[in-house]
């Protein structure tokens, strides 16, 4: 891959990685309740979740979900259950941070793989993400290069680009905390987020 292409994909991959979604609200939610430092095991989950997409389209996944209605919507509908629960989990949050707490009823920070396979099972299961891939990747490819090189770079190029952005939304969280964190900000930001993820799970159920 030539400097100039790889320049054009890597400002590509920025812009549609910053635009936001339900990922980028989960590691918001993950930096607020935990702080950055420990929620770094979310921002791993969520760029190795895009990473395992990069791959599946690579290995032809994506012309195997555009050929099987079947199996795409039945990816689709696990997705959106997943958004679900979430906006389930977001909502007990929201009650939970109105209520006072004790000294002995403080939260525990959930550990290393809670926190990354929650974000990788949200990162991973939008087989939307899949086709993205398979028809964004296409457009940077060279077929006078080898194709492994090139697709490491672009994967490499995806994976610190991904992780620089949810460490931005992470950070940009925190500078905001001191009010999100008091307890009537967490309760309004939980059930925001409650609202949003069952937003999300409902386009996703809807949208062909």
């Amino acid at each position: 891959m030539n400097l100039d292409t790889w320049l054009l994909y890597a400002s590509a991959a920025l812009i549609v990685i910053l635009i936001p979604g339900p990922l980028s609200l989960l590691m918001v939610s993950n930096s607020l309740n935990y702080g950055v430092r420990r929620s770094l095991p979310a921002f791993l989950g969520g760029v190795s979740a895009s990473i395992c997409l990069i791959c599946a389209s690579a290995l032809g996944l994506g012309a195997l979900l555009l050929a099987s209605e079947q199996l795409f919507s039945l990816l689709k509908l696990v997705g959106a259950l997943y958004l679900f629960y979430l906006a389930w989990q977001s909502w007990q949050d929201s009650r939970r941070a109105a209520q006072p707490v004790t000294l002995s009823e403080q939260p525990v920070n959930p550990g290393f793989r809670a926190l990354f396979w929650k974000a990788f099972g949200l990162g991973a299961s939008n087989p939307k993400d899949i086709l993205f891939f398979a028809a964004f990747l296409p457009q940077f490819l060279s077929a006078e290069r080898p194709l492994l090189g090139q697709l490491l770079v672009m994967i490499a190029t995806w994976a610190l680009l991904d992780l620089f952005c949810k460490l931005f939304y992470g950070c940009s969280a925190q500078a905001l905390g001191r009010y999100l964190r008091s307890g009537r900000g967490q309760v309004w930001f939980n059930r925001t987020s409650a609202g949003l993820f069952g937003v999300a799970g409902t386009a996703s159920l809807l949208s062909r």
